[in-house]
């Protein structure tokens, strides 16, 4: 890194400082970053690589009350020509830091209201604290104990989607350093990024590698216990097997340094070797009761109109993934707000006139087959032995409503399972579906299974009669 200072004069850097920060001085040009912004960047560097001491960092052109963006607490500003800096001191009064410094990750509470109303209801109520975790009570009070021991080992949080994973690793990231310090002890990949061997070799070897030489957060009064840093890998299951073999031995070396948090949707994706060295819990799906609890909060304080009819069949479609409530009952709402014109005053939220969502609301917004169009399918194949009519009834309701015959095959086994019948009718039915739904997400014609589905019920339907 080169820099120059603004009035063309080279300022004051003891040899450590541009040893220790790569920085040296070059002629006059407009092409490099002036003193302050090479003293930014140096203390982002040395913040960044832990290995870097920061011994003096000053300079005449600094300006009274220099803001320094995104810096821990812990590197602090000197006065000019002050000899050594002391790491440890606090903060100068010349030096103020931002809020985002201050706070680390913004939560949604911290945001500006118009953000904080711009944010998906995901978003906005995912758990701050461990205490806000819906559900997996077990599972969280065992994280706890390994915490308050000091013997967190590396983890693998496995399960369907919207269960509570990333929520439940943040949220502890929170506990064990503080918000303020997940910056510098935090590395989050999710599935945005590349998780090929690159990122395992340079990104995470460099930062698993680097030895935190402070104690942060609330844990260091009890002993240091925050002196580790974590690594999230979020997704894990879609990395790359060349990049879960260069990374099982990471895990082993630097484990004096770094823990390790693998998330996954599907551990049988997983090396065999990875699984062996976490700790596995398993997130299954929430229970109807947990995902009520957070979307009654939700309705209360967004103001949203809902029949009850319309909640339980929320809660009951969602099928245990909180994830997909939220998001159902926000597009609803949404859909239930009138459109404002331009030159329409802007209204509080709490006094717009909205429609209020029922059942057909949400089973549309889904598009999932409602109970009355599955009865129709089940009584017209189960009471005629015309195959022509059943195929009408089928062909005219997916069109009419909108259905795939995914989602029909789904609610008809559902349907089927509460009837009693000999066990060889259910046998033959369930069994004939689970065939038809794989031949249709294997790319089959809609119309060849939807015919499948009618000679599936129908000859169960016969043996029933026998």
């Amino acid at each position: 890194m080169e820099y120059q200072d603004a009035d063309n004069e080279a300022p004051f850097w003891p040899p450590q400082a541009r040893e220790g920060l790569g920085l040296k001085y070059r002629g006059p040009t407009d092409n490099y970053p002036s003193p302050e912004d090479a003293m930014f960047l140096g203390l982002t560097r040395a913040m960044a690589e832990p290995s870097y001491a920061v011994l003096h960092c000053c300079t005449r052109s600094t300006p009274p009350n220099f803001t320094f963006d995104r810096l821990p607490p812990q590197i602090v500003a000197m006065s000019d020509y002050e000899d050594e800096m002391d790491v440890d001191a606090p903060a100068s009064k010349d030096v103020t830091f931002s809020s985002d410094a201050k706070q680390g990750k913004r939560s949604a509470a911290n945001l500006p209201v118009e953000a904080e109303d711009s944010l998906p209801w995901v978003e906005k109520y995912r758990p701050v604290n461990l205490n806000d975790v819906s559900g997996h009570q077990d599972i969280l009070a065992t994280i706890n104990k390994f915490v308050d021991s000091n013997r967190l080992p590396h983890l693998l949080l496995y399960g369907p989607p919207g269960t509570g994973k990333t929520s439940t690793i943040l949220a502890l990231a929170r506990r064990i350093y503080g918000a303020e310090n997940m910056r510098q002890m935090v590395l989050e990949l999710n599935a945005s990024d590349d998780r090929g061997i690159d990122v395992v070799r340079e990104q995470i070897k460099t930062f698993a590698s680097t030895k935190q030489i402070f104690t942060l957060g609330p844990a260091a009064k009890a002993g240091g216990m925050a002196s580790y840093k974590l690594i999230i890998l979020d997704e894990a299951d879609a990395m790359t097997n060349t990049a879960q073999m260069a990374l099982r031995r990471i895990m082993e070396k630097y484990t004096v340094n770094t823990r390790f948090c693998i998330i996954a949707n599907y551990s049988h994706k997983l090396s065999p070797a990875l699984l062996s060295r976490c700790t596995r819990f398993r997130f299954s799906p929430l229970k109807e009761r947990d995902i009520r609890v957070l979307v009654d909060k939700v309705i209360e304080e967004e103001h949203v109109k809902i029949m009850s009819e319309a909640t339980e069949a929320l809660v009951k479609l969602s099928k245990g993934d909180m994830r997909r409530a939220l998001n159902v009952l926000q597009a609803c709402h949404a859909s239930s707000t009138p459109l404002r014109t331009k030159d329409e005053p802007k209204v509080p939220d709490s006094e717009i006139v909205r429609e209020t969502i029922t059942t057909d609301t949400i089973y549309n917004c889904i598009a999932a087959p409602q109970p009355d169009a599955i009865q129709e399918i089940l009584d017209t194949l189960l009471s005629t032995t015309d195959v022509t009519t059943c195929l009408t009834t089928i062909n005219s309701l997916k069109v009419s409503r909108g259905l795939a015959l995914a989602d029909i095959i789904t609610a008809v086994s559902e349907q089927l399972a509460t009837l009693e019948v000999k066990p060889e009718v259910m046998i033959k039915w369930l069994d004939g579906l689970a065939d038809i739904e794989h031949r249709v997400a294997g790319g089959g014609s809609e119309a060849v299974q939807t015919g499948a589905v009618v000679g599936v019920i129908r000859s169960g339907a016969e043996l029933m009669s026998k």
